[in-house]
């Protein structure tokens, strides 16, 4: 088979990178394009992926329509030198549009239902879009649902083994309650008119009163007094550092799943609700979702609550454990999808 995967993101790069892996093990031609994003090209070369970049990064929502313009016509050109059979994405608005024009299969996977932009410029033309079984909205005859997290495609245990000496990468002691902070940038379109958190050095301080030793990783540039909480452990070991991490707070709704997959409590606090954090929550116990008025407050109370009681002092890894159970891994998904693996049983 010949399969184009697309990268937009960082996150898109973890989540195939265990597909790519096996389809090339196999013996498939693999096809990888991305968007200029720093974070992104680190990663799929840490990763060893060959990859060709066909658009430049995009700082507003003009010069992000004009990009999507130059990558689409690029993909497009190049689908027609490598004629695909599967075209995949997260998100999926150039992969959906292209294959349908060069005969190829197109499979999107995606789980943010507030992103209507993407949904209606992609869901209508991709042959299959794959959700989460939580995601909460019907996507129609096309609509595949399978029981997992997008975070499950590369941090599943079967995938993903954490390393226990990573806090002596950001000089933080074994004994040391460790939080690790995510603060976002705002700048997506799904994010205009929302927000988190009303006063980052607040909650700093109020952490460390609690005892915590605070480590920031965000989207955007920090506020000057801020710099020194600043992470300085490479991309790829992120994860190994929110395993060893005793809370994880943030405005990021990845991050927070991630942790709950990794069995590190997790508080969300952003206005934006969504479905597989609602079930981590409501079913799982793993994230302490706050998206009202008051989400501050509310959050901050609760993140000290939890370092008061110690990440012992609630069986999360037991509540993992229950959450794995009932999980599948997601790269399996992937595969499966594209047309290399045997079905995954809902």
């Amino acid at each position: 088979m010949r399969v184009v995967v697309t990268i937009q993101h960082a996150g898109h790069v973890h989540f195939f990178k265990h597909a790519i892996a096996a389809l090339e093990d196999e013996g498939h031609d693999v096809f990888v394009f991305a968007r200029e994003n720093a974070m992104s090209t680190a990663l799929l070369e840490r990763c060893d992926i060959e990859y060709e970049l066909l658009a430049g990064e995009s700082d507003s929502i003009v010069s992000l329509a004009r990009a999507q313009f130059v990558y689409e016509a690029r993909l497009l050109g190049r689908a027609r030198e490598i004629q695909p059979d599967v075209m995949t994405a997260v998100g999926g608005v150039a992969v959906s549009h292209v294959a349908s024009l060069v005969g190829a299969r197109s499979v999107v996977f995606y789980d943010t239902e507030h992103a209507s932009i993407i949904r209606n410029l992609s869901f209508p033309f991709a042959d299959v879009i794959c959700t989460p079984e939580c995601f909460e909205a019907d996507l129609g005859d096309n609509h595949h649902r399978y029981p997992g997290y997008h975070e499950l495609a590369y941090l599943h245990p079967d995938r993903f083994t954490p390393d226990p000496d990573v806090r002596e990468a950001v000089d933080v002691a074994p004994d040391d309650q460790l939080v690790v902070l995510r603060l976002g940038d705002w700048g997506a379109s799904h994010d205009v008119g929302e927000g988190g958190f009303d006063d980052h050095r607040s909650v700093v301080e109020r952490l460390e009163a609690a005892g915590a030793t605070v480590r920031i990783t965000a989207e955007g540039d920090l506020d000057d007094d801020l710099t020194d909480y600043e992470l300085s452990v490479q991309p790829e070991r992120l994860h190994d550092l929110l395993a060893a991490a005793d809370l994880y707070v943030g405005e990021g709704a990845t991050t927070a799943a991630e942790c709950a997959v990794l069995g590190t409590p997790a508080i969300y606090v952003n206005s934006l609700p969504l479905g597989y954090l609602t079930e981590l929550e409501a079913e799982y116990g793993l994230v302490h979702a706050f998206t009202d008025d008051d989400r501050h407050v509310r959050a901050v109370n609760r993140a000290t609550a939890i370092l008061q009681e110690g990440k012992e002092g609630e069986p999360w890894q037991r509540r993992r454990e229950r959450l794995l159970a009932d999980k599948c891994d997601v790269t399996d998904v992937v595969l499966d999808q594209i047309g290399t693996a045997a079905p995954v049983e809902p």
